[in-house]
């Protein structure tokens, strides 16, 4: 058992106790003065000890973990409980006033305003003004509605108890109907009191929504990096726990990690703020408006599955043009891969609009895995001092090295390490890198492919190649 719960526990049981005395003191005190306000105080503290008890009862089951029948675990048993005492108090308050208005129409009545119905009433007043602290205390803590109802009641008590002391005082110095009055009193307060707890209790069961927390929780999530919106938040409180679900957009070209890693930081960033929030969130991927076409096309083409490159975007008059080349197994039909080809030029199209210009190049797809083995000493190094020479001839490449040659059935595969100017850019150094792979497989034919890795001028081993 969680501390929570047994601090809960512990404070429904203390309810009951306190209850249990104050209504048997109140009732005999009631019976040896005839008071009526304070036989309605009696019959009201009678249905403290019911709902009290209810509420042990209730916090003890709400405290059950979540399992196949109850998802959100048991929190609301606390609010139906709650309910419940709603219904007892206005039912008292409409009893005491019934019988405060008879009264008081008939008149007659004679009332002993006795000592020990002050000194009744006097503990009372304490009681109910320690269990009130100690109770609000606990359920804020715990977010418990079944104390804060048990809460709500001593503190009614303590008023209504502080009335029929008035009208004991009054009834003292010869006004009998005094003690109607602070019965009619007792029973306004009992149902004010059960107005609020309904209201609260109602508010529970119909999942309203905690009062500023969906603002607090939007104004922390919009103000995350890669969140370009929050498209739905749903709250609903249940017992110690607000559960719900919140659905953000982020850029539609984002990576998967990088979703991955926005979605972990917006469930963070709320629980951090509101522990007691427990929010699933979900992503909806959005076009923004600073997408450019190639970005555009490289994600239908991602979509669809499909390696492309050599992404061509050419400004024809008012309209544009777009080829691509597309990757498709070298073993498939023409007809098969015209079909997809085609498939993926309507998807760009009908994304660019049906005045799009698109084109499509279908290249062989290499899908094979080629066994080799290192072709050996001689060879390598007959390569790595060709290479040596030929970038030092007329092209930016210096210092090559690890310079490594497989053996494979389609041939040598060659790969190196070169470095050049970081200033350069991406297209000057591939450039430089295609012209000494040109020169390499002139001098030796039975080279069947290269890879050169560019690394910058001045910086460790890089992870990118050219």
């Amino acid at each position: 058992m969680s501390e929570a719960a047994r601090r809960k526990e512990t404070a429904a049981l203390a309810s009951i106790v306190a209850s249990a005395c104050l209504t048997l003191g109140k009732f005999l005190t009631g019976l040896l003065s005839g008071s009526l306000a304070l036989l309605s105080e009696a019959g009201h503290s009678l249905l403290d000890t019911g709902a009290t008890t209810l509420t042990y009862f209730a916090v003890r089951a709400a405290d059950k973990p979540a399992d196949e029948e109850h998802h959100y675990g048991h929190g609301k048993i606390e609010a139906v409980s709650a309910l419940v005492e709603t219904g007892l108090l206005f039912a008292l308050s409409i009893l005491v006033l019934f019988f405060a208005v008879r009264r008081l129409m008939r008149g007659g009545v004679a009332i002993e305003a006795n000592w020990p119905a002050f000194a009744v009433l006097i503990v009372s007043i304490a009681v109910d003004l320690v269990r009130w602290r100690s109770l609000a205390a606990i359920a804020a803590q715990t977010k418990s509605d079944a104390l804060a109802a048990d809460a709500l009641h001593f503190s009614s008590d303590l008023v209504s108890s502080t009335l029929v002391l008035i009208g004991l005082i009054a009834a003292r110095f010869g006004h009998p109907e005094g003690d109607a009055v602070a019965a009619i009193g007792v029973a306004m307060f009992i149902a004010i009191a059960g107005y609020r707890l309904g209201q609260r209790t109602i508010s529970t069961l119909v999942d309203t929504a905690p009062e500023g927390m969906s603002g607090r929780i939007r104004a922390v999530v919009e103000g995350l990096p890669g969140v370009e919106g929050v498209d739905q938040l749903r709250l609903r409180p249940t017992g110690a726990q607000v559960v719900g679900d919140i659905a953000i957009s982020v850029a539609r070209t984002l990576p998967l990690e990088r979703v991955g890693a926005i979605k972990d930081s917006v469930a963070a960033a709320i629980s951090a703020d509101l522990p007691e929030a427990s929010v699933t969130v979900n992503v909806n991927p959005k076009a923004l408006d600073d997408e450019t076409v190639l970005e555009k096309v490289l994600l239908i083409s991602a979509m669809h599955r499909l390696p492309v490159h050599h992404v061509t975007v050419q400004g024809v008059g008012a309209g544009k043009s777009v080829s691509l080349d597309v990757e498709l197994d070298g073993r498939m039909r023409l007809g098969e891969a015209h079909d997809v080809a085609s498939a993926l030029e309507r998807a760009i199209r009908a994304e660019l609009g049906p005045t799009i210009e698109v084109e499509t190049h279908i290249e062989p797809l290499a899908i094979e895995e080629l066994a080799g083995h290192d072709a050996g000493p001689q060879p390598r190094d007959e390569i790595a001092c060709m290479l040596a020479r030929r970038a030092g001839e007329d092209t930016a490449l210096r210092d090559v090295h690890n310079v490594r040659v497989r053996q494979t059935l389609a041939g040598l595969v060659v790969n190196y390490h070169c470095r050049v100017d970081p200033g350069l850019t991406v297209d000057q150094v591939h450039e430089e890198v295609d012209k000494l792979d040109h020169k390499i497989r002139a001098d030796f034919p039975a080279i069947a492919r290269v890879v050169g890795h560019a690394e910058p001028l001045g910086r460790g081993l890089e992870s990118a190649s050219s």
